[in-house]
């Protein structure tokens, strides 16, 4: 099965560097590899000191290949239906036609159709590891976050949305005098869904991590920590946090200042993100480019200098069994009582962490049963279940 690794972080942080160096080392050590960017900066090519043409793979040694994902042709692939569409409702109100396309692109759905590329290359079997240098954190987390999102709007909403159109097509063209969606449009919003839910099944499975790269700056560090629950919410694995930029050690009073203050931080750190291991990258006397360079970076960085070397995570979602309970297991690292939210809703569980929220399906064995109590505790929330026949609610 293909291993996916996802490297992600705020801005500037250094992930295309270490996303990039982890695929050098990758192939080094045997592994068909492909490095893939679905950040619009695209700068993989940069750190890797070739010219790389947006579109599709581009092999640079002995199974090691590039990508920078070319996301407009996949957005004219997977959704010109819609756009055009949305187009002709703009025209028939008067919008220019150059206009109407400028409004039609929707803020980031290029990103969000790259992860389909993602999912295509990982369906292929061409290759044993597919790592992908993500946009920066905000983007990231909502760009994951969507297909469940989208998941719950097709489950809920959608199916009486798609008989009313169908049925009211024509009468509602006639009287609001501009075009409604026909049957391509709608087939290509339930395509979009249908896609969405395999790029999750993908990144979510036991074969994909996420590692968060950071420097050791309080800004960045907290950030970080916000980012290790959110994940872990939305049910994505992390598995390693690489801290980047870590002054030597120096005899210089200016050096010794920014080595103590940065291994405190890097102390802090470890304690919060534990068990997730912090991996510490030298702050270097050049911008590593080019392999030679990449490769040397990632034989200081991972374990034996493997970057697979990592030892495998837990699922942040389980259930357990006790007695006639069920017990749901949701892990949440760092999360305190108060930022956490709890409700039922029907047969969905909504969980809110601070400014985040997931709305669980709950599986049909649950759907026989009601919440007997919760708790969290140690970053793990408990959910109690029992059967709506018998028990006592505690």
């Amino acid at each position: 099965m293909t291993r996916v690794v996802l490297y992600t972080g705020k801005g500037g942080v250094g992930k295309t560097t270490l996303s990039a160096a982890a695929a050098v080392a990758a192939a080094e050590r045997g592994r068909r590899t492909l490095v893939m960017s679905t950040d619009p900066a695209h700068s993989l090519g940069d750190v890797l000191a070739v010219e790389v043409t947006p579109g599709s793979p581009q092999r640079l040694a002995d199974r090691l290949w590039v990508e920078h994902i070319d996301a407009r042709q996949l957005l004219e692939r997977s959704w010109g239906a819609v756009q055009d569409y949305l187009s002709g409702v703009l025209s028939s109100a008067g919008v220019d036609s150059v206009s109407a396309e400028e409004l039609t692109v929707l803020p980031g759905a290029e990103e969000v159709l790259s992860l389909l590329e993602v999912r295509d290359k990982v369906r292929t079997g061409d290759y044993d590891l597919v790592i992908l240098d993500c946009a920066p954190t905000a983007e990231t987390l909502r760009l994951l976050a969507l297909p469940e999102a989208l998941d719950w709007y097709m489950r809920r909403i959608w199916p009486f949305e798609r008989r009313v159109v169908s049925a009211l097509r024509a009468p509602l063209s006639k009287a609001a005098r501009m075009p409604m969606p026909d049957s391509g449009v709608l087939d290509a919003v339930e395509r979009l869904h249908h896609d969405l839910g395999q790029v999750r099944e993908v990144l979510t499975s036991d074969s994909a991590s996420v590692r968060l790269v950071l420097t050791p700056d309080s800004v960045v560090l907290a950030e970080a920590r916000r980012t290790l629950t959110s994940l872990s919410l939305y049910g994505y694995r992390v598995d390693g946090a690489l801290a980047n930029r870590v002054f030597p050690a120096g005899r210089d009073r200016w050096r010794a200042g920014w080595v103590k203050a940065q291994q405190e931080r890097l102390r802090s750190a470890r304690d919060d993100l534990d068990p997730v291991p912090v991996l510490t990258v030298p702050y270097l006397p050049a911008e590593p480019v080019g392999l030679a360079d990449l490769a040397a970076l990632a034989e200081d960085v991972y374990p034996q200098g493997d970057p697979l070397a990592l030892p495998p995570v837990e699922p942040p979602l389980g259930l357990e069994r006790l007695g006639d309970q069920i017990v749901l297991v949701l892990r949440l690292p760092l999360a305190v009582k108060g930022d956490v939210d709890l409700a039922e809703r029907g047969n969905e569980l909504i969980v809110t962490v601070g400014s985040y929220r997931r709305v669980l399906a709950l599986p049909g064995a649950l759907q026989r049963y009601r919440i007997a109590g919760a708790g969290l505790a140690d970053g793990v929330m408990r959910v109690r279940f029992l059967p709506r026949d018998g028990g006592r609610r505690s």
